[in-house]
């Protein structure tokens, strides 16, 4: 009972006042483009929402907590989203999903190192395992938040979690219950605080009579009389009387137990259908069978059956709805969980086309590199073959050359004998010595090669075929000495070189080759005759 009221204190102290209506916070949402400003905002929205409109306050906060991941600092804007979350599933009283929204919270504080909000979320998460049952838990968070406070020295608030800490432990080690309601008295009175000072009290006169330590027990509920008047809340003062009405009774001081069980109703009357009243009305009617007052007893064990029932139709319809939310909030997260699953799968099939375009690049990259390279290789190759033929080429040429000066020679020495030998001839007067000149002299001339430029062209078309052919077409009007000269302009010779050969003066050859261009039509004086040639 202490814990759910100290729980409904803490829900009321946290809300806050504000003076705009739901639907201009709504319309300033669509106007803000800050996803901070935005979160926030659905925050506000979802807090005024979740008592008229549950479904559209969830809408918010889930819109809240995806501005908020949107943000350049999600974690802090994060955390309280998931703290708002956790408020609003906890006034609904669906604890475990509360739980998981203040634990996500916690773990953002926490691993920031931000100690007063994880003071304050631990505070939540003691009083959720309270009314969870789960008593070592809810001890464990008081525990922290108390150590905590301890550093900051705020004597209210030590008084709060000490008094908490002692109710968590009433039923599990009274004496624990009583060293921490103790330490909470201490300090109690050093503030002006008489509703604090009014719960600790009355909680220390519950654990003395606990223990059957009755004179503390008396003295602690004086005290705890003595702060419990006005203007101290009235539901304060019904618990100090129905803590002792239950207090008398055990003591069966029957006048008393009435007395103040009927005060503690009276102060009640605004929540008649409330744990409170319902205990206070099974104490009026035990105490008045025990005094054998029928009348009165019946009385109130009917109106203890109206509220029991009301309550359990009560509780059943919150039953019902905190089943509805939790299947609500199941739905939702697999709905969650599924989108991002779909999410992810998308990123991930776009990550594999990438993958795969990227291989198929690399492979279009390695193909387009091999084929360069080969190529290159062809193109190496046909560097090196051209050279070789190039040098084949020029190693026939040279043998074309060389085979006609050799000739040209040997043709000039033959002539020279042959000219030598007929003078010898003419002044020989031996006529034995005549005929013998004559035989030699027709043996010389038999061997005399008078068609040498014939052969040289039959030699050169074997290199470079089709030369000729193509030159008779182009100018059928060369003549045989001009087709010789081509042939030698062919072979790059110079007309130093073509003189020698040929045996002409050098300007005879100048001569010839001027009449050469002037029979190819070439006007051009830097169009080199050689370089014409060539293009056969």
């Amino acid at each position: 009972m202490m814990s759910r009221l100290f729980f409904l204190l803490f829900l009321i102290l946290s809300l806050n006042v504000h003076s705009q209506s739901t639907k201009e916070l709504i319309d300033n949402l669509n106007s803000i483009n800050n996803h901070q400003k935005k979160a926030e905002l659905c925050r506000e929205i979802a807090l005024r929402l979740q008592n008229s409109d549950w479904d559209r306050a969830i809408k918010y906060i889930e819109l809240a907590e995806v501005e908020a991941k949107n943000t350049q600092v999600p974690e802090s804007i994060l955390a309280d989203v998931y703290i708002t979350a956790g408020k609003m599933y906890s006034s609904k009283e669906v604890l475990d999903i509360a739980l998981q929204y203040y634990l996500k919270a916690y773990d953002i504080y926490k691993n920031n190192g931000n100690l007063e909000e994880v003071s304050k979320i631990e505070n939540n998460l003691a009083i959720i395992y309270g009314q969870g049952k789960d008593k070592e838990k809810a001890l464990k968070y008081f525990l922290n938040v108390y150590r905590y406070q301890q550093s900051k020295n705020d004597p209210a608030k030590l008084v709060k979690i000490l008094n908490n800490i002692g109710t968590a432990y009433l039923n599990k080690n009274i004496d624990s219950s009583l060293y921490y309601y103790q330490k909470a008295h201490l300090i109690n009175k050093t503030i002006k605080d008489d509703a604090l000072k009014v719960y600790v009290c009355t909680n220390l006169a519950r654990v003395y009579a606990l223990k059957k330590d009755y004179k503390n027990a008396d003295y602690y509920y004086d005290q705890a009389f003595l702060f419990a008047k006005e203007p101290v809340n009235p539901l304060i003062q019904a618990f100090v009387y129905e803590s002792f009405s239950d207090y008398e009774l055990k003591q069966k001081n029957y006048d008393a137990v009435i007395t103040n069980a009927k005060k503690a109703l009276e102060l009640s009357k605004e929540n008649q259908y409330s744990l409170s009243v319902l205990n206070l009305n099974k104490i009026l009617y035990q105490v008045y069978i025990s005094k054998e007052d029928y009348k009165n007893a019946v009385y109130y064990f009917q109106k203890y059956n109206t509220i029991n029932d009301s309550i359990h139709v009560e509780e059943k319809a919150v039953n019902l709805e905190k089943i509805k939310l939790e299947q609500d909030y199941k739905v939702r997260s697999q709905i969650k969980t599924l989108t991002e699953q779909k999410r992810l799968f998308k990123y991930f099939v776009v990550g594999l086309i990438l993958v795969v375009g990227i291989l198929i690049l690399i492979i279009f990259l390695i193909k387009y590199r091999n084929r360069n390279i080969k190529n290159q290789l062809e193109k190496e190759k046909l560097k090196t073959k051209m050279q070789t033929l190039k040098h084949n080429l020029d190693a026939k040429n040279k043998v074309l050359i060389g085979k006609a000066m050799t000739e040209i020679h040997r043709t000039d020495s033959i002539n020279e004998i042959l000219t030598d030998l007929k003078k010898i001839k003419l002044k020989a007067v031996n006529k034995e010595m005549q005929q013998a000149i004559d035989i030699v002299l027709k043996s010389l001339e038999k061997n005399l090669n008078t068609d040498i430029w014939k052969e040289f062209e039959i030699s050169f078309e074997q290199v470079h075929k089709s030369f000729f052919d193509k030159l008779t077409t182009d100018h059928p009007s060369l003549t045989p000495k001009d087709r010789r000269l081509c042939a030698l302009l062919y072979l790059d010779l110079t007309t130093k070189e073509i003189s020698q050969i040929t045996g002409q003066s050098f300007k005879s050859i100048e001569n010839a080759r001027t009449r050469l261009r002037k029979k190819f039509d070439i006007t051009n004086e830097k169009v080199n005759l050689s370089t014409y040639l060539n293009t056969f």
